[in-house]
């Protein structure tokens, strides 16, 4: 048996939050992410702080989240601790950490408080895609 989807539908959607305090962000995430944004294969949702990705986490984000992708430099809660806080209520939850500062020290703390990835800044957007397609396909 065969679906017939409308066009730019894909069989399985997937949402990701990235969270960064950079408004520039969001807009080159939108661009970098326009072809699977328009096929429906990803659903981007923003956070400016790490207090309103806690929000959004605590409510309904449809499509099925698969990841969060978080700056780890933002002023009031920075990347790590809101990677401890995401890790104490979403355990299974991917959180991948992005900095344009990778220095050994936050890559340690990171791990040890559960991160999945480390990506530094600038962000390589096609292995960024892969793993989510992976992470993707793994939620299937």
């Amino acid at each position: 048996m065969s679906v017939s989807l409308p066009f730019g539908q894909s069989a399985r959607s997937a949402s990701i939050l990235v969270v960064d305090d950079e408004p520039d962000v969001a807009g080159l995430f939108r661009q970098r992410f326009r072809r699977e944004a328009r096929q429906g294969t990803f659903v981007m949702h923003f956070a400016a702080s790490g207090v309103e990705a806690l929000d959004r986490l605590a409510g309904e984000i449809q499509p099925a989240l698969i990841a969060v992708l978080s700056d780890i430099n933002m002023p009031g809660m920075d990347g790590l601790d809101l990677l401890g806080k995401i890790k104490q209520r979403r355990p299974d939850l991917p959180v991948m950490m992005v900095t344009a500062y990778g220095d050994d020290e936050r890559r340690r703390r990171a791990r040890e408080l559960g991160a999945f990835k480390f990506i530094t800044k600038p962000v390589d957007f096609d292995q960024l895609k892969e793993q989510l397609h992976q992470l993707s396909a793994a939620a299937d």
